[in-house]
């Protein structure tokens, strides 16, 4: 397995100082010292000249002279193209330079001879981040953390550009789970509670392309959110009440507000819920955070046209759908609940909570072989889910989401 030691890690990007930001420009890159190899080179026989190519490269390398590291690593390779390490170091000594396509590139060659190596997705990930190759750069930072990142420096960075990359396709719950470890590990950096405040906000944007009107804003709301995320409860509360007091029509803002009053003042957080469908009388999670109040509550027929109303404005929308199901399932209408379930499995097939409510569904239809079938299913999407938020490191349980956000009382995703 692949050796991190970082002896003098140099992540531009890194929150390893609490106090310390992100430089946007560039995701960081280890050190020239101490250099972390994939794995021993083998002892098999070399080409003519292949040893002395790389004794010339690494010592550039330990030297920090990456320029000159750069071609001695290439000339290597072409004498040895199998050489997994060297395109390790190659990708490596690019990406130092801020050289994100030759890193890009060096990387995958990496990944062709060991494609269960998470730092070398994490690292493809992060090259094609700054290549503007988003949607890539999300799935390869995602990959990264299933198969397990042991340095905690390049966690924080995969950590950051993921959760910015979800709520840049509107996985605005999503973002804010991956967020909350920052607030676990007490890390306020402006980056973060950027970051927190545009997924609270949920405003499919980076940080990058934030107009300068809306930083105040964006800043307020993520103050408020990490707050909530550390569980420092009185402060949240003074930071959402000031959002409202300053930006009480702006979208969003009463959703956000909303969410943070569920688990203690549930009444309270309809009222906002309330507050922001006059604003955005489309907004399927209000109207879905009112009905699946009321559903916690078992009160089918109040829950009923909320969701109703989500499944008439949105009818794409899988957790509609959810949450329809559950009041037919719980009014006696058994088949009209499966055909919500199998609506919703059918618009989010990857969704583990849609999976677990048509297992229940078809068990109480009877239909044992079915539900079996789709519980064997939820438990391995919710495993994978599980493991992209949390890490390698995350086990086992009912994984918890989507319709409010992760630091109250989420509904099965």
């Amino acid at each position: 397995m692949l050796s991190l030691r970082f002896a003098a890690l140099a992540l531009t990007c890194v929150l390893a100082d609490p106090s310390a930001g992100f430089a946007q420009a560039g995701a960081g890159a280890p050190a020239a010292q101490d250099t972390p190899r994939l794995k021993p080179r083998a002892k098999a026989a070399r080409p003519p000249g292949f040893e002395a190519a790389v004794k010339q490269a690494d010592a550039a390398r330990a030297a920090n002279q990456l320029v000159d590291a750069i071609p001695l690593y290439e000339k290597a390779l072409k004498l040895n193209p199998k050489w997994a390490e060297g395109w390790w170091l190659l990708g490596l000594s690019n990406y130092e330079l801020d050289r994100y396509q030759p890193a890009r590139d060096a990387f995958r060659r990496a990944l062709d001879f060991q494609p269960q190596n998470g730092p070398a997705w994490a690292f493809k990930g992060l090259c094609e981040f700054q290549l503007k190759e988003y949607d890539t750069a999300l799935s390869d930072l995602l990959r990264g953390r299933t198969l397990g990142i042991e340095n905690r420096e390049l966690v924080s960075v995969g950590r950051y550009h993921t959760a910015i990359l979800m709520t840049r396709i509107e996985q605005y719950e999503q973002a804010l789970q991956v967020l909350t470890d920052f607030a676990n590990e007490g890390n306020d950096s402006p980056r973060v509670i950027e970051a927190l405040g545009l997924a609270a906000l949920r405003m499919p944007m980076l940080p990058a392309d934030v107009p300068g009107t809306k930083r105040d804003l964006i800043m307020l709301a993520g103050r408020a959110s990490y707050f909530t995320s550390a569980r420092v409860f009185p402060a949240a509360q003074k930071a959402f009440e000031e959002l409202i007091s300053r930006y009480p029509e702006t979208p969003n803002v009463h959703y956000a507000y909303g969410v943070f009053l569920t688990a203690e003042q549930p009444d309270k957080a309809i009222e906002q819920f309330k507050e922001e469908l006059k604003i955005s009388p489309r907004h399927p999670w209000s109207a879905l955070q009112i009905a699946f109040e009321y559903i916690k509550r078992g009160d089918w027929e109040a829950a009923r046209p909320w969701a109703e109303q989500v499944i008439a404005d949105d009818p794409g929308n899988f957790v509609g759908h959810r949450a329809m199901g559950q009041v037919l399932l719980e009014t006696g209408d058994v088949d009209g609940a499966i055909a919500q379930f199998e609506a919703g499995v059918k618009i989010a097939p990857d969704s583990p909570a849609m999976r677990f409510a048509l297992a229940r569904a078809y068990r109480r239809a009877g239909r044992t072989e079915d539900a079996e079938r789709e519980q064997a299913k939820f438990t391995e999407l919710d495993r994978m889910v599980r493991t992209q938020r949390s890490g390698a490191q995350s086990v086992g349980g009912i994984e918890m989401d989507s319709v409010v956000a992760p630091q109250q009382s989420p509904s099965p995703q």
